[in-house]
């Protein structure tokens, strides 16, 4: 059996095909959406890598990787003029699984009554960049969506995502017994 090589040479003129073989170009709205998706997981992988990273944040983080890679597959299909398809592989209790993480994390993490900055131990910064660019894989699945159809629960999870991240990113820092950086105003 022959190895397939990594490269095809198709993209060199700057496209790309999304799944059902349409070209588009590198930097469409859409490629820019499904692209900083997998930004995002890649930014969750470095927190997986991280040997601080107890079991039950490993868990949650693969099962969101897991649902990452339908969201960007989802997006990376295209959607006719006519058609309102559903997201790949999520529901409302995905949702749900989601904001029950987000209300046990908070539960075990004090309250702050400041804007938190991001920092603190090494995996809560790591898990703070990663919000970011959750939040920026947002913003881009809505500029999408000024323009294409996009489910709506696909937005309301990455919304809720970024959530998720920052009472991680919280929870890290409580665990290690780091203090968190807190804005102050000049």
């Amino acid at each position: 059996m022959t190895k397939s090589n990594l490269y095809t040479r198709t993209g060199d003129s700057g496209s790309t095909s999304l799944v059902g073989g349409t070209r588009i170009r590198k930097n469409s709205v859409r490629l820019e959406a499904y692209g900083t998706l997998d930004e995002f997981s890649s930014f969750l992988g470095c927190v997986l890598s991280d040997p601080e990273c107890p079991q039950e944040a490993k868990g949650q983080l693969l099962c969101v990787q897991d649902m990452l890679f339908n969201l960007g597959g989802y997006l990376a299909s295209e959607v006719k003029d006519e058609e309102r398809p559903p997201v790949w592989g999520l529901s409302e209790e995905d949702l749900e699984r989601l904001e029950g993480w987000i209300d046990a994390l908070d539960e075990q993490t004090p309250k702050v009554n400041a804007f938190v900055l991001p920092g603190g131990c090494m995996i809560a910064a790591a898990t703070h960049v990663a919000r970011s660019v959750c939040r920026r894989a947002e913003r881009r699945i809505l500029t999408l969506a000024d323009k294409e159809y996009v489910d709506p629960l696909l937005i309301r999870y990455v919304n809720r995502l970024s959530d998720y991240l920052f009472i991680l990113a919280r929870y890290f820092n409580f665990m290690k017994g780091v203090e968190e950086i807190t804005w102050h105003r000049k």
